[in-house]
């Protein structure tokens, strides 16, 4: 059985399920079907599909036209051109108007690897921060991923998701239950905190896998629900802590680690927090995965010689 699953075949199959069950749901797209896996839905629901062509601006327009009018329309396109080419279209057709649109951003972070920095989205999460009435998630399993679609289907306004573009494993079973807010505690450690988000969860836990054989224990914190985020679980998760790590496939800025930072300072904690993410002024190195996080310090093996060289200090 193969314990990956790729996160869009798993939006594609909630929404399958969904209209099934009711849901008024119509996907619009910007031409890349592939892109979107959309062809097992278009098969059954040809007449729920929208395809403006290479036109982001049209298709998040149309997406609030198809909200005023009462449907569920639910944006179906790699994010780097969500994010920068429609992001006026966001921020008043969506997000100012608080119309009921659920934004997918496909293949975010550097998902595309080698073709650089014009497909690579590593600043969505802090330019969706930067909007207000919508809400923002990013899973970071396949399980999890299925749990967040469905809330966010029910859910009346504006959402943006997160998607990797990589096959990603399991990190929860089926007792799990998502929450909006929620803060994902998936191990409990002492001194240390590694604190992530969306596919580098994964990372993190395979760092203290390899810490607890070196008897080395950390907490492992997944933040999957940025906007609503609990603050005061996660102050109480990470108060105690000697030194905070935090892990994203973003830039360090406005990211995960910026909220942390935010959360911590707000209230007078003043703990060491270090950021890994794309440093602050550069752009992601154009590589396959594992390259681009091994040079950047996000892969396990470089979080915990971070983890290592901080307690030896």
């Amino acid at each position: 059985m193969n314990n990956k699953k790729h996160l869009t075949n798993v939006l594609i199959e909630r929404l399958i399920s969904a209209v099934k069950n009711g849901k008024d749901i119509i996907a619009v797209v910007a031409d890349s079907t592939s892109t979107a896996k959309i062809n097992d839905f278009m098969e059954l629901y040809p007449d729920r599909v929208v395809n403006v062509g290479i036109a982001e601006q049209t298709m998040v327009g149309s997406a609030a036209g198809l909200a005023l009018a009462g449907k569920i329309p639910v944006t179906c396109n790699a994010a780097p051109f969500l994010i920068s080419r429609a992001n006026e279209q966001i921020k008043v057709d969506i997000c100012y108007n608080n119309t009921n649109v659920k934004l997918m951003g496909l293949n975010s972070g550097a998902s595309y690897g080698p073709l650089a920095s014009t497909h690579h989205c590593i600043d969505d999460i802090s330019i969706m921060r930067g909007f207000g009435n919508i809400e923002i998630y990013a899973p970071s399993c396949p399980e999890e991923c299925e749990q967040i679609i469905d809330y966010v289907l029910e859910h009346n306004g504006p959402v943006y998701v997160r998607l990797d573009g990589k096959e990603l494993p399991y990190l929860h079973d089926k007792n799990y239950q998502f929450k909006p807010g929620n803060i994902d505690v998936l191990k409990r450690g002492k001194q240390i905190a590694l604190v992530s988000t969306g596919s580098t969860v994964y990372e993190i836990v395979e760092a203290e896998k390899l810490l607890s054989k070196r008897g080395i224990f950390v907490s492992v914190i997944n933040l999957s629900s940025i906007r609503p985020c609990n603050k005061t679980h996660l102050v109480s998760e990470l108060s105690h802590m000697n030194h905070i790590i935090t892990v994203e496939e973003h830039n360090i800025n406005g990211g995960v680690g910026s909220l942390v930072c935010e959360v911590l300072s707000e209230i007078g904690i003043g703990i060491p927090i270090h950021r890994l993410g794309i440093p602050d002024g550069q752009y992601a190195l154009a590589a396959d995965r594992s390259s681009l996080r091994n040079y950047h310090g996000l892969d396990a093996n470089s979080i915990c010689h971070l983890v290592e060289k901080l307690i030896k200090e």
